[in-house]
């Protein structure tokens, strides 16, 4: 199936990878050119414009945009609908708030243009593993998707979660619960550190023991395992831990509810603080999210551990 991918970040370089790697053909935008050039080499069709993008797809067309939340997925799409035609799909698979898919898909009503939100979970991990897809918008555009989902997707990780803004959503609160995990994780093992037997403990050891049959083994304490086998006590980052917006979104979603969620509401309240101190339990938060998502962390300043 061919597919337009707009956006060739750590996200969506390796998505189109992926997508090239089962088969599928791609025609690739980057507004650097250099990342266009890179995935050319790997076989996909490369533009120079999003104009040169579209008219380069066979209709019906499919156009992924993968941009930073916001304004940029807003620029793409108002400058798509100018170009696509009735039939043509617009799939946003960043990391949207849900309200704004809802009003995206509404806005291109009357075009004949459908969209489709695509909550994605997998992070640098994604292309060799699979991505966990969560899709919202007509069910007819996700059943002639579903090849494309196919491709990113391991098996069994991809669903139609309902109407617009029902994949993103599903990803919000996703991304709210793996705040409450690592939270925990964070704190269990920084428990560990200041107790009587931190001399002869060794926390990768511990992770990797805790993922032979016992009720808290997850990919992210694989993860930690690998953390810490890198650097026994996390202490060339610092624990400053930063949020993009997910968890924000699912705690003012329980507020609106009436739903109850103490536990998400404050490990994202921990993120904050962790940004004046350098705990290690949020030292662990960091070097998680460097381990599944690539995300930047703070090298340390070698100040006095707490």
């Amino acid at each position: 199936m061919q597919i337009g991918m707009i956006g060739l970040g750590r996200m969506g370089m390796n998505m189109a990878r992926r997508l090239l790697q089962n088969g599928q053909e791609i025609v690739a935008y980057n507004r650097s050119f250099d990342k266009t050039e890179e995935i050319m080499k790997e076989g996909a069709a490369g533009a120079k414009t999003i104009a040169e993008l579209v008219k380069s797809l066979t209709p019906p067309r499919a156009v992924w945009i993968m941009l930073p939340a916001g304004d940029p997925v807003d620029t793409a799409i108002d400058e798509l609908n100018e170009l696509l035609e009735p039939g043509d799909i617009i799939i946003d698979g960043g990391n949207s708030f849900y309200k704004d898919d809802i009003r995206r898909a509404e806005d291109l009503e009357g075009t004949g243009i459908n969209y489709v939100d695509a909550g994605v979970s997998g992070g640098i991990w994604g292309l060799e593993v699979g991505y966990c897809l969560m899709i919202g918008g007509p069910e007819e555009s996700y059943s002639y998707l579903e090849p494309i989902f196919e491709a990113l997707a391991p098996p069994e990780g991809y669903l139609y979660c309902g109407p617009a803004g029902a994949g993103h959503f599903v990803k919000m609160v996703h991304n709210g619960i793996e705040y409450g995990m690592m939270q925990a994780y964070g704190e269990g093992f920084a428990i560990l550190e200041a107790s009587p037997y931190n001399d002869s403990l060794d926390h990768s050891q511990i992770a990797h023991l805790w993922n032979q049959g016992s009720v808290v083994r997850s990919w992210l304490l694989e993860l930690a395992e690998d953390a810490f086998g890198e650097d026994p006590k996390l202490q060339g980052i610092e624990g400053h831990v930063s949020d993009s917006g997910e968890g924000r979104w699912t705690i003012q979603q329980a507020i609106d509810t009436d739903v109850p969620a103490p536990v998400i509401t404050m490990s994202l309240f921990s993120r904050f603080s962790s940004r004046d101190t350098n705990l290690f339990s949020d030292r662990v938060l960091a070097a998680l999210r460097n381990q599944f998502g690539g995300h930047a962390v703070v090298s340390s300043k070698k100040k006095k551990r707490k």
